[in-house]
């Protein structure tokens, strides 16, 4: 099935990287791309079903947008790739490598969502940390209580960061967004089983993320004999564009265990 992607120019492994919900390929680039500065890899951002450039052409269920990017690798990939993805599409990428591992060297898995009921995710119990006064200004009124649950690192700096990777890339599909996120299929009919992934995987949470936590994160770790779980202080949901520095510097040990060369 069609997928709008774009690619580096680098002939080197891939490295595939799957957006936050109803975010672009082009806000995960600025996510991840400044973490594989130099890297060699070649770089390739999807937008899922109903995000971004791509239309909105399978089911609205979590499993369909799993099989429609697993068909993408199938046919545009001929060795196993390395899997990048924030949030949900961080769950996307372990999901596809409980079911398809064949098609997975790694998972690099940021702020994951490992639940998708809300109702069932721990939560930070912690209130966040204090902002400087007027750091939610420059952000429309309907977005303020989504980033003041969403930011660990709280400045106005961020906020424009934030914004600026929201609003761009394609304009996506919201009610094929709506109705994957409010419908019963949301979370993978696999999502709870307990299935050993042996390749090198590094998951990085949050701190103050309210919207998936940490710690959920942390027990699914026994699903990777070869992980490295982190915890970042002043990040939240949003750490890629929240942490930039320590991004890159844990995606750095992640290529080096993955056997993939990286700058010294």
């Amino acid at each position: 099935m069609h997928l709008a992607f774009d690619q580096s120019a680098h002939t080197g492994p891939a490295l595939v990287c799957l957006p936050m919900f109803s975010m672009s390929r082009a806000a995960t680039a600025t996510a991840f791309s400044p973490a594989l500065a130099g890297t060699g890899l070649r770089e390739i951002y999807l937008d899922l079903p109903g995000h971004g450039d791509t239309p909105a052409h399978c089911p609205p269920t979590s499993q369909a947008v799993l099989d429609t990017v697993c068909a993408w690798l199938d046919n545009h990939l001929d060795t196993p790739a390395l899997l990048a993805g924030g949030s949900y599409g961080a769950y996307l990428a372990a999901g596809i490598a409980r079911q398809r591992p064949d098609l997975v060297r790694g998972l690099l898995l940021v702020c994951p969502g490992i639940t998708m009921a809300r109702h069932s995710r721990h939560l930070p119990d912690e209130p966040p940390l204090d902002p400087p006064p007027g750091w939610l200004d420059a952000a429309p009124a309907a977005l303020h209580a989504h980033l003041d649950t969403a930011l660990g690192h709280r400045t106005p700096a961020v906020v424009a960061t934030v914004l600026t990777a929201l609003n761009s890339g394609g304009p996506g599909d919201a009610r094929f967004q709506q109705r994957l996120q409010n419908g019963p299929d949301y979370a993978l009919p696999d999502e709870n089983t307990h299935v050993v992934f042996p390749g090198p995987v590094s998951v990085i949470t949050g701190r103050q993320d309210g919207i998936v936590g940490y710690t959920d994160q942390f027990h699914a770790m026994r699903h990777y004999p070869r992980g490295t779980y982190t915890v970042i202080d002043a990040a939240g949901h949003y750490l890629p564009y929240e942490q930039p520095t320590l991004l890159r510097s844990l995606t750095q040990d992640w290529l080096r265990r993955t056997g993939v060369s990286t700058p010294r």
